[in-house]
């Protein structure tokens, strides 16, 4: 951990999940946002020979830890949808006689043929489960493709297993542990509090003076969640009009662009990062000071994901919710309308096959650029019916949707070295290009897809970026090179051979009871924001199953509960009782003055204290120190 991350020390537990890992033990480990969780597998994969395969449900994450390992000189790769059958091929080979320690795949991905046949011929020395709770159908984020893991654990006969998540019910827990058929599993929880994070709850309309207000009383970074993409444009707006600094981002934002705006915010340029939730998977910026919810989001596990982002260095740091009484019936209607029914499902299909021009049993793993809303024009459907139909379709684990994200442009070459040289010879207008290609590249290129920025080749030919990019495109027609140009699209991934719409393997009780667990978790989303006497921490804990009496003392609730507190007569009711021992009817006739909860907490006060308690006669008596 020294050598590859720097770090002197380990963060709670850690050190006793990777010990366990190295045991051979099946491990479900538990850590909150920021809790270390890839270090977990990632060092003790290093101390092993062979390779770890990681599963994981989000091309964006798989991207990220990639990068991350690359950075640090550890060579890792990801399968994901969009990638070419060459390019799979070549990370199949570099995994199984290379020197590639991390392999990132997606869940659909490890069921197929090509991959099963290539696992069984690789050193797997860990299969790491990341964002395990999407196994059970109980979690907020259910993906069917993961009950697959546990026949591809049998099949290549794994024995070292870590599965982790950062949030997961009692429930959800359980699930992980039987879906994955763990053996004797070590179970490792982290408790869901977190003692600097002050969270805290604002009914108000208006919500952007508010936001403002808070961004001016609490200096330093911070992160502003909203539901729609129009939102994060005119809340940054109105932030910089404002004098905060402040920009947007979401989804639909082209690739190099979000990847500015990105880079300015963690490095400190931008101050306020107003998104969508696609913001923050993967990124490590400890020094966020808040986390503002303009809107509600649909489960206390995604809240408490988005939330945590805040104060990953320790220091004390703020999550905030904001809302008005309309945002609440909001919230129950989106979980009514998320239940499109399943003629509509069908219907959706097969405009997606129509307009993909898909035939019947064909496309499994196929990928294309989405155009949403120019798919909803051309099939004349309606958007948030359609876009509810899209997310239960990959819920069937039939396709797979996947926000954009920034593609660089790749190559490599298909002839053998000597033979480039005699193209070069014979093809001299081609050769200026291919120099370069080489000088900046090197060899790797005939092993590997290599990243390649056309501007860096342009700027050393001297020639237009689009004449270098036609150049490129001339090679890779000519079979000399594959080029894969750089996208930023969104794209839609088939997972399945297309079916007939009619023939849709679709279970509508499991739909039926889906919806219940959907409007379940919204119900609690209310619960957590109307709440005007538990702790928000003890809320989020109770949810996660974590039983605790112990009140964090900085949420809202707690402190305003301190305030008043301190304005109770506490002594004078200790005097009264002190007299004699007193019937609970005596005190609220003598202290009609305060409210009846008033006086309730004022005596369990006195009693947490010790310094009052009950007979058995159920008198209160002061007790003797």
């Amino acid at each position: 951990m020294r050598q590859y991350w720097g770090f002197e020390a380990f963060r709670p537990m850690q050190a006793e999940i990777i010990g366990a890992v190295l045991d051979s033990q099946h491990v479900l480990a538990l850590l909150p946002t920021g809790g270390g969780k890839s270090l977990c597998f990632q060092v003790p994969a290093l101390c092993l020979e062979g390779v770890c395969v990681v599963v994981s449900p989000l091309i964006a994450l798989m991207k990220d830890q990639v990068e991350q390992l690359k950075k640090r000189g550890i060579k890792a790769a990801a399968i994901y949808s969009g990638m070419s059958l060459k390019e799979i091929d070549i990370v199949l080979d570099n995994c199984i006689y290379g020197a590639i320690k991390f392999i990132y795949v997606s869940p659909e991905r490890i069921k197929t043929d090509l991959f099963l046949a290539r696992a069984a011929q690789m050193n797997i020395s860990l299969l790491a489960i990341d964002e395990a709770h999407c196994i059970s159908q109980w979690g907020y984020d259910f993906r069917p493709s993961y009950l697959e893991i546990a026949d591809f654990i049998e099949t290549l006969k794994i024995t070292r297993i870590i599965a982790l998540t950062a949030s997961a019910t009692a429930q959800v827990r359980l699930d992980i542990l039987e879906k994955l058929g763990m053996n004797e599993p070590r179970v490792f929880q982290k408790s869901f509090a977190r003692s600097n994070l002050s969270y805290s709850v604002f009914e108000l309309e208006n919500k952007e003076q508010k936001m403002l207000e808070i961004l001016r009383n609490v200096p330093g970074s911070s992160v502003v969640y909203v539901r729609s993409r129009k939102q994060t444009r005119e809340l940054a707006e109105f932030l910089r009009n404002s004098g905060v600094s402040a920009d947007y981002y979401h989804a639909g934002i082209p690739g190099h662009v979000r990847a500015r705006r990105q880079d300015q915010w963690i490095s400190g340029q931008t101050r306020v990062i107003v998104a969508t939730n696609a913001f923050g998977m993967g990124i490590d910026k400890p020094d966020v000071r808040t986390v503002i919810h303009y809107d509600l989001p649909d489960s206390l596990e995604a809240y408490y994901q988005e939330a945590g982002r805040a104060g990953r260095d320790e220091r004390k740091a703020y999550a905030i919710q904001l809302y008005a009484k309309n945002d609440v019936i909001n919230l129950r209607r989106r979980a009514e309308q998320a239940a499109v029914s399943v003629d509509f499902m069908r219907k959706v299909y097969q405009a997606l096959a129509n307009h993909f021009k898909l035939a019947v049993g064909s496309s499994a793993f196929t990928s294309f650029e989405f155009d949403y809303e120019g798919f909803i024009r051309t099939f004349d459907l309606p958007m948030v019916e359609t876009y509810h139909a899209l997310n239960k379709l990959a819920d069937e684990g039939l396709i797979e949707l996947n926000e954009s994200f920034k593609e660089s442009s790749k190559m490599i070459f298909l002839l053998e070295q000597s033979e480039v040289y005699k193209y070069q010879v014979a093809n001299r207008t081609m050769d200026p290009v291919i120099k370069t290609l080489m000088r900046l590249y090197g060899g790797e290129m005939f092993s590997d897809f290599v990243t390649i920025k056309e501007e860096d080749l342009a700027k050393l030919l001297k020639e237009p970026v689009d004449l270098v990019r036609n150049q490129l495109q001339y090679l890779h027609q000519a079979e000399v090179l594959i080029y894969q140009q750089a996208s930023d699209k969104p794209r839609i991934n088939f997972l399945t051979p297309r079916v007939e719409a009619n023939n849709l393997p679709i279970d509508q009780k499991q739909m039926a009871w889906r919806k219940e667990v959907t409007l379940t978790k919204a119900k609690k989303v209310e619960e957590y924001v109307t709440s005007e006497h538990k702790c928000r921490s003890r809320m989020l804990q109770s949810y996660f199953d974590e039983l605790t009496y112990q009140d964090c003392g900085v949420c809202d609730i707690c402190i305003h509960r301190h305030k008043k507190i301190q304005s109770m007569p506490l002594d004078e009711i200790e005097a009264f009782i002190r007299e004699n021992p007193k019937k609970e009817s005596e005190l609220i006739q003598q202290f009609s003055r305060l409210a009846l909860d008033d006086l309730v907490t004022s005596l369990r006060v006195l009693m947490d204290q010790k310094r009052i308690g009950l007979t058995k006669e159920e008198l209160f008596e002061v007790k003797i120190a």
